[in-house]
């Protein structure tokens, strides 16, 4: 019980941080919204954990509600790890085209100007 009383003023303190990073406009609108229903999902997680360990059990797992909890968190970081990973393999590419572009239009505008002295 102790530790639910703990997660549930954890989450509140992360909701309470969220809120004020939105009106200081650190996050987005669709951010925001994002986290939002992460952090009241995980919180209603932790207020259910007993029915959730029912749950596990009558799906059959042998572990409790709180380990399934923490395997699908993190199945779901390995997710977002590699999205991630795809999106910043994406912007390197674009990166180096914008890089590769302007570099060729410098050495073009470097070579009319010898051209026309």
């Amino acid at each position: 019980m102790l530790q639910q009383i703990i997660a549930v003023i954890i989450i509140l303190f992360f909701i309470f941080r969220l809120s004020s990073q939105r009106r200081k406009k650190d996050v987005s609108h669709s951010e925001f919204w994002l986290w939002l229903i992460f952090w009241i999902l995980a919180l209603i997680a932790i207020i259910m954990i007993k029915t959730i360990d029912r749950l596990v059990a009558d799906w059959g797992f042998s572990s409790s509600g709180i380990n399934f909890l923490i395997y699908l968190a993190v199945l779901t970081l390995f997710y977002v790890v590699f999205r991630l990973e795809l999106n910043l393999a994406k912007l390197d590419r674009e990166l180096t085209k914008v890089v590769r572009h302007l570099s060729l239009n410098q050495s073009k505008k470097q070579t009319d100007n010898q051209n026309h002295n």
